[in-house]
């Protein structure tokens, strides 16, 4: 089954998985490797560590290939204009304090709250899609009930 992702989160992530191969991983190696020509290996803390640190490594890796496997690369930029809240729409939201937020609706794998961009899997991102300019959603958090009024929607590039 095929998951959207934005083109960004797919970029952020093979630039990880390329930056763990092309830098980090070379490094430890060669460290690894240092330590080895030391001699005894099972009291050697440099190799031990190393080793260890090769394995995170490429767990690492792994888990960040799998990521992107069989998802649908969305460009927000080129994304039509819908009256109602879908994936990769930029929605802002004021508090029943009226306290304003701006998020960029993602998937789980690239939802970065602090970059303003929350997932479309969140108790959140959940409630707001389908919903309108001028729409109110209660969602029930583990600190209490929040409610939002969705003040203003909209499709495209640029920063939430």
């Amino acid at each position: 089954m095929s998951r959207p992702m934005t083109k960004e989160g797919v970029q952020s992530i093979q630039e990880e998985i390329n930056h763990l191969w092309t830098v980090e991983r070379p490094e430890i190696v060669r460290q690894v490797s240092a330590a080895a020509d030391l001699g005894d290996r099972s009291e050697n803390a440099a190799y031990i560590y190393g080793k260890r640190r090769l394995r995170e490594i490429d767990s690492r890796m792994r888990y960040l290939r799998r990521k992107v496997e069989n998802v649908t690369i969305i460009d927000v930029a080129t994304l039509p204009k819908h009256a109602d809240i879908r994936f990769g729409a930029v929605v802002t939201v004021l508090t029943d304090d009226e306290e304003e937020h701006v998020w960029r609706l993602v998937d789980k794998e690239e939802s970065d709250p602090g970059a303003c961009r929350i997932s479309v899997q969140s108790p959140v991102g959940r409630a707001l899609l389908g919903k309108q300019v001028g729409d109110w959603v209660e969602v029930p958090l583990p600190r209490g009930r929040i409610g939002y009024e969705v003040t203003a929607i909209r499709y495209g590039g640029g920063e939430p």
